[in-house]
């Protein structure tokens, strides 16, 4: 494929067409869509990248939940807060179908038992899973989508640091998400408000575009923000250092 926009929106035409397919066909859609991500260079290194550390099966641990409530358990999928931890999981998860290491069709029945029946099974797990997992990828690629051209001369021209940085942009997006929410739950004027999530968009398009000079700008910005309203947000440390880490990225 010529350009990212292309790889990105076959493979989200894989995921459309996973999601509407015939139940039995689910498997073979499936294995579609990996092999989409195989053959597309961009995304095939993204998902190496937020697989390299990724302890599955760990997360299968916290994921796959079974609650025992007196007669009855249930179980559900819990899936990873963090966007990369979430995608590298929903990628896992697709490969062990397709290598039926895990039954697809006693796992849904297991997970995403709704009526008892197939198809709603099978629907509730495309609306949860599959829904994520477009959601995370048109985040990532957002400029490419929007512009239908490669902007990867923002970051960097090498395919391996791409994907890095694709990687750091989910984990910044969840943060900066959750910082967004906090703020919105403190006891502060509204116009205050306001004004800390107008900082927070406005820092998130900067990082879309590699700006570095207006990135700083505006994280000293927030700075300033939750030191005049003295707001400290569970996020903040955990926000800032990461976006650190990708403007020293970005200036290698």
């Amino acid at each position: 494929m010529s350009n990212v926009k292309e790889q990105v929106q076959a493979f989200l035409n894989k995921c459309e067409e996973l999601k509407n397919c015939k139940f039995i066909m689910a498997t073979t859609k499936i294995k579609d869509l990996l092999k989409c991500i195989v053959n597309s260079s961009e995304l095939y290194l993204l998902f190496k990248e937020v697989t390299q550390n990724f302890d599955y099966n760990e997360f299968k641990k916290r994921c796959l939940i079974t609650a025992h409530d007196g007669y009855v358990n249930k179980s559900y999928v819990s899936l990873p807060d963090a966007a990369g931890d979430r995608l590298a999981f929903i990628f896992c998860l697709l490969v062990e179908f397709d290598r039926d290491s895990i039954n697809f069709n006693s796992f849904l029945q297991r997970y995403y038992a709704e009526d008892g029946s197939y198809y709603s099974s099978y629907h509730a797990f495309c609306d949860d899973v599959i829904c994520n997992l477009q959601t995370l990828i048109q985040s990532v690629f957002e400029l490419e989508l929007a512009d239908g051209e490669m902007q990867q001369q923002n970051y960097s021209n090498q395919n391996e640091s791409n994907a890095y940085l694709a990687s750091v942009l989910t984990q910044i997006d969840f943060l900066l998400r959750r910082e967004i929410e906090q703020i919105n739950a403190i006891q502060i004027q509204d116009e205050e408000k306001e004004a800390g999530v107008n900082i927070l968009n406005e820092l998130y398009k900067a990082i879309k575009q590699a700006n570095v000079n207006l990135i700083d700008a505006l994280l000293n910005g927030y700075h300033y923000f939750c030191a005049q309203n003295k707001i400290q947000t569970d996020s903040f440390k955990e926000l800032v250092n990461t976006i650190s880490n990708l403007l020293g990225a970005l200036c290698d």
